[in-house]
């Protein structure tokens, strides 16, 4: 039934853009037989309109990944750089949650590390709703910011750097088989903020995947069994997205090509002194309204990278 629902979700509005275009067609050819010049303007609105749900329609065609209409697992970390990274990546996490907001999905934070004296070193986040991968996939990189610090009385420039990675939520049905006996499953007491249940009994999670090495942890959740479940699809979606990274270095020495599959590449800059202009450097977008972008505008990058690179990525798979 979610397949279903899916995929009329994709076909029902495309069935209504033909019958919304006809009817402008047809409301056109009486004008011309009529020479009435007034239908002109009755039908430029309608017009435009059809333009718009057209460019979404457009970008939702790109979403054709295997997991693309999934929901993401985002992870933000503070680069070198103390106080000042982590305060950039609190601005980060916030950025994503106002887009979150305004595209109607919801944010549930699994894991996250507070800075020393301020903003975050580390986050681990869930974003809830259909194709929430698919556009925030474009997200993956290095964020760059380059700005005077509230906090510095001498007033200097600093740059400063967070990583983001994005992760398909697979859940239990993907191709991933994890044998019980490779994992080391810790549980410990939440930290954060207070309430009856927290920091009282061992409901945190922490999952070792022994054969890579990679370390999975939840402890949003109030029992130990849920912040397991949650641990469990973050390791599906860390694995799926081992396997995929081993995959494009196999095609990337079988072309001789150079793939951007590091987690060190850096996709876009903002810039808040001496100029104010965010780029993202893969496709050259850029826009001088750096506080609307950090209070969550992003289609204006994530549509031009996912139209220019949706093909690529289709060869590749």
């Amino acid at each position: 039934m979610q397949k279903i629902t899916l995929a009329r979700g994709v076909v029902q509005p495309w069935q209504e853009l033909r019958a919304k275009l006809e009817d402008i067609v047809t409301l056109a050819e009486l004008g011309v037989e009529e020479d009435d010049e007034s239908i002109a303007a009755e039908i430029e609105p309608d017009l435009r309109e059809a333009q718009s749900q057209f460019s979404r329609l457009e970008l939702l065609a790109m979403l054709s990944g295997k997991y693309d209409a999934n929901d993401a697992i985002m992870v933000i970390t503070a680069g070198a750089g103390g106080t000042e990274a982590a305060d950039w990546a609190q601005v980060l996490f916030d950025m994503y949650r106002f887009y979150a907001q305004a595209h109607g999905y919801s944010v549930d934070v699994i894991s996250s590390v507070d800075g020393d004296q301020a903003g975050l070193r580390n986050v681990t986040f869930q974003v809830h709703g259909p194709y929430a991968y698919g556009h925030l996939r474009a997200e993956a990189g290095v964020h760059r910011l380059v700005r005077i610090l509230p906090f510095d009385a001498s007033k200097r420039r600093h740059t400063s750097f967070a990583s983001v990675d994005v992760l398909p939520n697979v859940g239990e049905d993907a191709d991933i088989e994890i044998d019980p006996a490779d994992l080391r499953i810790d549980t410990y007491r939440s930290s954060g903020a207070g309430g009856q249940h927290v920091n009282k009994t061992d409901s945190a999670v922490r999952i070792t995947h022994i054969p890579t090495g990679t370390v999975v942890q939840c402890q949003s959740e109030r029992s130990q069994h849920a912040n397991r479940r949650t641990a469990m699809d973050l390791l599906r979606a860390k694995l799926y997205e081992l396997g995929e990274k081993e995959r494009l270095a196999e095609v990337a020495s079988i072309r001789g090509e150079r793939m951007g599959i590091d987690f060190g590449s850096q996709i876009r800059s903002y810039v808040m002194q001496p100029y104010r202009m965010v780029k993202d450097h893969r496709t050259d977008v850029e826009t001088g309204d750096v506080d609307a972008v950090l209070h969550g505008e992003l289609d204006q990058f994530i549509r031009p990278y996912l139209l220019e690179f949706a093909g690529k990525r289709g060869d590749e798979e």
